[in-house]
């Protein structure tokens, strides 16, 4: 998986699926039949996993078997569920707005803006190098994204001079964002962080660093920027996965009026 360049999130992912698997089955995963794979499939149901866990499980078992064991696919063809069709929690621009200023340590301040404003994934944030920053096109080169992409997204002026600011402060080196020795940052810092910034900003919803990301991409469609380049912005490989983002804009929501507003109350 690492010589096809797949994420080191998948890696992770898909390990621990396997594992689960091969302790289901006492290490004797090599021999299962369909059967006995589809009766697995049916225990996660059991244990209550969602349906995108379930799908990672499947994701994983179907690599196995077919990447390392070079089965054919109709011996460990498994029925996929369907996809829960939940709608992402969505920030106005207010509330995102108070969670920056509710951040006061300049370099977490940065890599909270950095999240909203280029609509990254916390992953793509933490892998930035220095050099990735391009201050004199305003762009921003997130490399060996999900996909083993590589795009750009643009860079508004007044993060870039907060990104110029923290860099003159802390002077990273190799990544935009260090940790201790020089390592990437943790995400698990950058969760911590937003959770305390959104606390202290009175934000009542759940907010992630995807929940960020989601604010972006509603608001930039809202602002009226055609659906396929919020795509390309995003990296997504599918115009179905930026359509979601139709569902939750206020724009198209707001334009439906109530019969009851025509009635006198």
């Amino acid at each position: 998986m690492i010589g096809k360049r797949y994420s080191r999130n998948t890696i992770k992912t898909y390990l621990s699926c396997l594992t689960s698997f091969n302790q289901y089955f006492n290490g004797r995963v090599i021999d299962l039949s369909k059967k006995e794979i589809e009766n697995y499939q049916y225990h996660l149901v059991k244990k209550g996993f969602s349906r995108s866990t379930q799908n990672q499980h499947i994701n994983a078992i179907k690599y196995y078997y077919e990447n390392i064991l070079k089965r054919k696919r109709e011996t460990y063809y498994i029925d996929r569920p369907l996809k829960d069709k939940k709608l992402p929690t969505i920030l106005d621009k207010t509330e995102v707005k108070a969670i920056i200023n509710s951040t006061y340590n300049l370099k977490h301040k940065a890599a909270i803006t950095l999240l909203y404003a280029c609509g990254l994934r916390i992953s793509e944030l933490i892998d930035l190098k220095i050099e990735a920053i391009d201050g004199k096109r305003m762009l921003i080169k997130i490399a060996n994204s999900k996909g083993a992409k590589d795009r750009y997204v643009p860079l508004p002026k007044n993060v870039r001079d907060l990104l110029r600011k923290y860099y003159k402060t802390y002077k990273p080196s190799v990544y935009l964002f260090n940790g201790a020795e020089n390592i990437k940052y943790s995400a698990i810092s950058i969760r911590n962080v937003l959770k305390r910034s959104s606390k202290k900003a009175g934000i009542k919803k759940n907010v992630t660093p995807h929940t960020l990301r989601h604010s972006y991409a509603t608001h930039v469609l809202e602002s009226g920027i055609d659906i396929r380049y919020i795509q390309t912005i995003l990296g997504h490989n599918s115009i179905k996965t930026t359509e979601i983002y139709t569902h939750v804009s206020t724009k198209n929501v707001l334009s439906v009026k109530s019969p009851i507003a025509e009635m006198e109350l």
